[in-house]
């Protein structure tokens, strides 16, 4: 059905209708009429689907044709008396729907003066025979191609202005679009500027301490009085690996964040991406005496994301609930359909969020651990917004926090 319908549209179907009521009905036998009248309408037809009369020649050609045919129906249909004198609607209509004032005139006055012609001598009439009046007839109707014509020309003239409207609104959209993700380029630019020069600072800020104690190690490593203390220069020595391994861990971090994500969408599950993040911090929950328990979606979840990138930020959520809980206390990890998507909550028990640190967690280097190095939330709200999604946070000091994750689910 769908294959017939991009062969055949409704106005086809009109045309083949009103060829067979003319032919039907017509008062007499007519071949002429009725080989004429198939013509004009598969011309009618066939017209649009011919490139050769898209252009500004073929439109003429076409309408020319048009005349012709017409012409020649009412030439071999008693011209002066005959009913089908509407036919040169046809193209006066056709000219209305494609050409400017003068052009619709031109045609208007072309299609009169064929309607008249039929009075010429090389016509066989008897002039005496005629009605009086129908001069003043065919003058009518010459009138009403003229009417038709410019009712015809206001109607198309009003509909390519509004096109015309449209597509510079389209056209100006467009550019207004343009400038804006130019502008957001710039700002995206800028804030990623900013924000190395606020991780540049941090980072430094952070090497600052193992870098003390290093050249304090050192210092007190050249001294002769460790000479004969062993154990001491061991310590120092130890000192002085441990910050190295700091630092480099440091440094790690401060790359995995500043480096552009490549992120790889491919449909997964998310409940398996929660049972993997369950694995990976069992042995850290186990030894805090903390129980993670996680509330899959019915049916699975599955849609179209990083399961690696999730998996990450997954595990820093859980993990930072995990170490902010005390021993007896739950972690919970829910998941489930929402309107707008995919709705991930982690929710722990433990101290809270103090009210004046909840707008500074995700900011690179804010920690409030003693180890910490503050870039974990800092991770997780990066890989969110690569995925389009966003991310909430509901904390209340001494009674835990709940952090609501939605993806959009596409």
């Amino acid at each position: 059905m769908k294959r017939w319908r991009s062969y055949f549209k409704a106005g086809d179907f009109a045309w083949l209708l009103f060829v067979a009521i003319l032919i039907a009905t017509a008062p007499e036998t007519n071949y002429n009429a009725f080989i004429l009248l198939p013509l004009i309408g598969a011309f009618q037809i066939i017209e649009p689907r011919l490139k050769i009369f898209g252009s500004r020649r073929g439109q003429v050609a076409s309408l020319a044709l048009k005349m012709v045919l017409s012409y020649l129906l009412l030439g071999w249909t008693h011209p002066l008396y005959s009913y089908y004198y509407q036919i040169f609607l046809i193209p006066v209509v056709s000219a209305a729907t494609t050409f400017e004032l003068a052009g619709v005139i031109a045609v208007t006055v072309i299609a009169g003066l064929a309607y008249f012609s039929f009075w010429l001598p090389i016509f066989d009439y008897d002039k005496t025979q005629l009605p009086p009046d129908l001069v003043s007839i065919m003058s009518l109707r010459v009138a009403f191609f003229a009417i038709v014509a410019f009712l015809v020309y206001e109607q198309a003239r009003a509909k390519r202005l509004q096109m015309a409207r449209t597509e510079e609104a389209a056209a100006q959209l467009a550019e207004s679009n343009r400038s804006l993700r130019e502008a957001q380029v710039s700002l995206r630019r800028s804030e990623r500027l900013a924000a190395l020069g606020q991780l540049t600072a941090g980072l430094a800020h952070e090497l600052r301490n193992p870098l003390g104690t290093i050249q304090a190690s050192a210092e007190m490593l050249t001294k002769e009085t460790l000479a004969s203390r062993p154990e001491v220069r061991a310590e120092m020595a130890e000192y002085i690996g441990s910050e190295v391994n700091r630092m480099n861990s440091l440094i790690t971090s401060f790359l995995n964040f500043a480096r552009p994500l490549q992120i790889h969408p491919a449909e997964a599950d998310l409940n398996a991406v929660a049972d993997e993040v369950v694995r990976q911090q069992e042995k850290l929950a186990q030894h805090l005496e903390v129980r993670v328990v996680v509330h899959k979606a019915e049916g699975g979840c599955r849609f179209i994301f990083d399961a690696d990138l999730l998996t990450v930020a997954l595990s820093n959520l859980v993990q930072n609930a995990i170490q902010a809980s005390t021993a007896g206390q739950e972690v919970d990890v829910g998941i489930e359909r929402a309107n707008s998507g995919v709705r991930i909550v982690v929710s722990d028990q433990g101290h809270g969020i103090p009210a004046q640190n909840q707008e500074s967690i995700f900011n690179p280097f804010f920690t409030t651990k003693p180890q910490g190095v503050g870039l974990g939330l800092p991770i997780v709200a990066k890989i969110i917004d690569e995925h389009e999604g966003r991310i909430e946070v509901f904390s209340e000091e001494g009674k835990g926090t709940r952090l609501e994750i939605i993806l959009p689910d596409n």
